[in-house]
């Protein structure tokens, strides 16, 4: 008949379990499948519900655009006075808000407490947008300053390098002065005897 293990090699064995990360028949793999990251993280129950950001950001832009015309207060002005000559003229089992008109008056409180951080948002956007093009045009013009001093350098090095090249008018002018120079010189000899036809002694030979 086989020996029980003892006390201690049982606890030896439990942590060889735990440093080889098998506990229970687990392995150290299922373990670390958890925390993998070429697999995306299962997402989490949220209490908000979710919406489209940029749906809701454009949809409050279009809500405050028609605010700030004319058309939604002429819209406005005619539903209030709708509003007011139905409940002031109409049969009573026909009035739905009587006077001094309370419906009414918590129906304007709920349109402008949305309105404003409707209007809110899309100054946000707004002002979002307006940064990001700051910055694209600030960008740019680093970029033209740069184009243009570049330009500069190069335009500064072509004329030091055209200020050492002999032009037309220079070249005629340096040969203008040789001819004169030559001519000069011809007359010169011709004064000295030294003409074309002219014939120097020999000079005498010593016996």
């Amino acid at each position: 008949m086989a020996e029980r293990p003892s006390g201690k090699n049982e606890d030896g064995a439990r942590e060889r379990s735990r440093a080889t990360g098998t506990t229970n028949g687990s392995t150290a793999v299922t373990r670390g499948a958890r925390v993998r990251l070429d697999q995306p993280r299962p997402q989490r129950r949220r209490l908000l519900p979710e919406y489209d950001a940029e749906a809701f950001g454009r949809l409050s832009e279009s809500v405050a655009r028609f605010l700030g015309t004319g058309r939604f207060i002429v819209w406005m002005t005619l539903i209030i006075i709708v509003w007011v000559l139905w409940n002031i003229a109409a049969p009573p089992h026909l009035r739905f808000d009587h006077y001094p008109f309370i419906f009414l008056t918590l129906m304007l409180s709920l349109q402008a407490s949305y309105a404003a951080p409707l209007i809110l948002l899309a100054q946000n956007r707004q002002d979002d947008r307006d940064r990001v093009t700051q910055e694209q045009e600030r960008k740019q013009n680093e970029r033209s300053i740069a184009d243009t001093e570049y330009l500069t350098r190069e335009i500064a090095a072509l004329r030091m390098g055209l200020g050492e090249v002999a032009t037309r008018d220079f070249l005629r002018s340096e040969l203008q002065d040789l001819v004169r120079d030559l001519s000069d010189g011809r007359l010169t000899h011709s004064e000295n005897g030294h003409g074309p036809g002219h014939e120097e002694p020999e000079p005498e030979r010593r016996s």
